[in-house]
């Protein structure tokens, strides 16, 4: 089975989404209608923003289920990466903290789907 290059997030005000995803990934999406853009990065992967009011069939779960990760080099990079987003105003619910796998803080996008920075221990990278 292949793996699958393609994310789509459910968000209740797509333009806002949109908006906030630009800036984050610093581009334009790829296509954009008033329900759903996408997004296509240099690797092939695809990250898409969807109306939930429009999904057919409809969402039955709320954002928080999954997250978004941001693989970084070093500590120093969680860290900036971090106060670029509290500059920007993101909720930050997991300040830089170091777990099994590694360093890493979380923040949240508008609709509260998880964006996570990290970088791995240095025995896993």
């Amino acid at each position: 089975m292949s793996v699958p290059p393609f994310t789509i997030l459910y968000v209740t005000d797509p333009a806002s989404s949109v908006h906030f995803y630009r800036e984050l990934f610093g581009r334009p999406p790829v296509e954009e209608s008033p329900a759903f853009a996408m997004f296509v990065f240099e690797s092939g992967a695809k990250l898409a923003i969807w109306s939930s009011a429009t999904v057919e069939p409809a969402v039955t779960q709320g954002a928080g289920a999954m997250e978004l990760a941001f693989p970084l080099p070093d500590e120093a990079s969680v860290d900036t990466g971090l106060a670029k987003w509290q500059a920007r105003g993101l909720t930050i619910v997991q300040q830089p903290t170091r777990m099994a796998f590694g360093y890493t803080a979380m923040a949240l996008d508008p609709d509260g789907h998880r964006l996570r920075l990290y970088c791995l221990a240095p025995e896993l990278g």
